[in-house]
């Protein structure tokens, strides 16, 4: 684990280190499935950080360089494993919706362990922000798949079932953003997706700021670190 904040990465960067994953676990370069079709480790790299700095854009652009420099690759939200509206109604836990218990956890895990494997079409979730709900198979995920890239604020966390996240990453990274930016940013996307200015500042000052000092608490597990921009 790196304890020095990495320099700022472009998509190349990255890139670069997610190749050199693939290429350590594949020394034989035997990239297609061998004659017994068993095919060649699938890389799974995490995306932590707050929320607002920036992880969704991250992931998007390193999964279209993978793709464009001949790796399949695909990218497969946490966010994906929010609680339905009506469930967190009924826990009484809609007011501190990005809470790690307004997520399924337990989901999210068995989700990764099935991704390790390249035997089988894998759906995931992902997650709505204009219906503010999870959608269901969303994501095919298919064997020739090489790389899943995840991105999520808990990725990190060493509590309950999220503990055992990062054990089935191959590398996750920490995205710093300065607090002061990635703020802005994250109230002008609460009024994107339909709050008043007022309502977004409040949501992202009370329940999101919450979320982001816990989740900065995890940063020291982190393989390297990402400065935003």
């Amino acid at each position: 684990m790196t304890e020095q904040l990495q320099p700022v990465y472009a998509p190349d960067d990255l890139l670069s280190r997610v190749q050199a994953l693939l290429a350590a676990a594949r020394p034989d370069q035997a990239a297609p499935p061998d004659s017994s079709g068993v095919r060649p480790p699938r890389i799974l790299v995490g995306i932590a950080g707050p929320p607002g700095c920036g992880k969704s854009t991250l992931a998007a652009g390193l999964v279209g360089a993978l793709n464009a420099a001949g790796t399949t690759a695909t990218c497969v939200p946490m966010d994906g494993f929010h609680l339905a509206g009506a469930e967190l109604a009924r826990l009484g836990r809609q007011d501190r919706k990005g809470a790690p218990d307004t997520f399924d956890a337990a989901g999210f895990v068995n989700l990764l362990t099935r991704l390790r494997s390249r035997t089988e079409t894998v759906y995931a979730p992902s997650f709505d922000r204009d219906l503010e709900e999870p959608i269901a198979g969303a994501i095919a995920v298919d064997p020739c798949v090489e790389v899943v890239v995840t991105e999520g604020n808990y990725l990190l966390l060493d509590d309950g079932p999220w503990a055992r996240v990062r054990t089935l990453l191959d590398e996750t990274w920490y995205l710093d953003l300065p607090d002061d930016v990635r703020v802005e940013r994250l109230v002008a996307r609460h009024v994107r997706h339909g709050r008043t200015q007022a309502a977004a500042r409040a949501w992202t000052l009370g329940p999101d700021q919450g979320n982001a000092d816990l989740v900065a608490a995890t940063r020291t597990r982190r393989d390297a670190a990402v400065r935003g921009r």
